[in-house]
């Protein structure tokens, strides 16, 4: 009873009662710092490669390749990153690719969202049927379908502009699925009150449905961006003119024509990388809490 009451009045004191916990066995330490030592072995290979591109780009183009391999350079070329900002060529490739990727993104969450909800709250002919030939699609390799793509593309005079970059990749198999099972667990309720207040389908979307979609088109529109983003094999398809090159395709050429020159490839590479690492960081919250929300569920 005592102890009760002592607990009492610390709540209502605004205190928590300490936690009583039981010291650690010599087993339990053993297996803490083996997870330790796991999860920083793991760091540490994860992020050696990014450290030794960002490195690199300090390099000379001799010391990137010589033997024996040494990780900091010996003089500080700083003039790499200047003279790849200094290059026309790649900022306007940098903001062509940007712009492309901006596109990408807006038009395929805007494409996807509207399918996914069609399928989670609208009822028509053959729905279970198309719903599952959708499904099918995400089991097709990209690469089984790369010659008719072109095909297509090319029969509809798109080939060596935006279009061609942008419209082909909208729709998502895995991003109407992701959304779907989002826009499933809304409750009916908010869209029978907005339906009782003469609301339409499209407004119900509009004003219920699409302001509650922030977690799953964080996540989405990341994926999109990065997808359009790391593009190399479908541009180097369809795309001839060097003024519209994306920026995988940039590198690429930069490579094949100025090879020797790695130190100023591997400072073009780390330029090319931060927008997406910038991008990491601003959202890593919203990811994280997606996939924490995804578990529970």
């Amino acid at each position: 009873m005592a102890v009760m009451q002592e607990t009492t009045r610390i709540v209502l004191a605004g205190k928590e009662p300490r936690s009583t916990r039981t010291p650690r066995s010599a087993g339990g330490w053993l297996v803490l710092l083996g997870k330790v030592i796991v999860g920083a072995l793991f760091v540490v290979a994860s992020l050696f490669p990014l450290a030794w591109m960002v490195i690199a780009g300090f390099k000379s183009k001799t010391e990137v390749v010589e033997t024996p391999f040494q990780f900091f350079p010996e003089v500080w070329l700083w003039q790499n990153y200047a003279q790849i900002l200094a290059d026309p060529t790649f900022l306007r490739t940098m903001i062509w690719t940007f712009f492309g990727a901006v596109l990408f993104t807006v038009g395929s969450l805007a494409v996807n969202s509207l399918a996914a909800y069609a399928f989670a709250r609208l009822d028509f002919r053959f729905k279970g049927l198309i719903w599952a030939i959708i499904i099918t699609t995400m089991f097709i390799p990209g690469m089984t379908i790369l010659l008719t793509s072109f095909i297509v593309v090319t029969r509809l005079a798109m080939l060596d502009t935006l279009a061609v970059l942008v419209i082909p990749g909208l729709a998502s198999a895995g991003m109407v699925f992701f959304i779907r099972q989002f826009y499933l667990n809304i409750p009916k309720s908010l869209e029978e009150a907005a339906m009782l207040d003469g609301c339409g389908r499209f407004g119900i979307f509009w004003r219920i449905f699409l302001p509650l979609s922030k977690p799953p088109f964080v996540v989405m529109g990341i994926t999109a961006f990065l997808a359009y983003w790391n593009s190399y094999v479908w541009p180097i398809l369809t795309i001839t003119s060097p003024e519209k090159f994306v920026l995988q395709q940039y590198l690429a050429t930069f490579r094949s024509e100025r090879s020797t020159e790695l130190g100023l490839l591997m400072a073009g590479s780390v330029l090319a990388a931060a927008p997406v690492i910038i991008l990491f960081l601003i959202f890593q919250r919203q990811i994280i809490g997606n996939i924490k929300m995804a578990g529970l569920k």
